[in-house]
């Protein structure tokens, strides 16, 4: 069975966090939350709320035991980016796009 957990507008780029999301991806939940706990990135403490999320899912909703489960898949998709402006030089700008992302991790029971 699969559980899924998803964290919405989180403000960081997504090509920042997928080298991250690719390094849990088919490790046992454990591990995976090792991983994360002793990366520093701000990636890492967002990918650690959802994985969370998805064991309580598991748990509470599927009645699942969080030993036996493993990420299957850890996507970092583009959320809004926002759209500011940087004053320049001779009266001109340069556009600045603060990005989001949208963190989904699914969690399989192996079955």
């Amino acid at each position: 069975m699969e559980v899924k957990a998803v964290t919405k507008y989180v403000r960081l780029s997504p090509r920042k966090a997928r080298d991250m999301a690719r390094a849990i991806q088919g490790l046992p939940v454990a591990d995976a939350i090792k991983t994360v706990e002793f990366s520093e990135r701000k990636a890492a403490r967002q990918l650690e709320k959802t994985i969370r999320s998805a064991v309580a899912n598991a748990e509470n909703n599927a009645k699942l035991s969080a030993d036996d489960l493993r990420v299957k898949e850890a996507t970092i998709g583009e959320g809004p980016a926002m759209k500011r402006f940087w004053a320049r030089s001779r009266g001109m700008v340069s556009r600045i796009r603060k990005r989001t992302s949208h963190i989904t991790i699914v969690l399989s029971d192996g079955k």
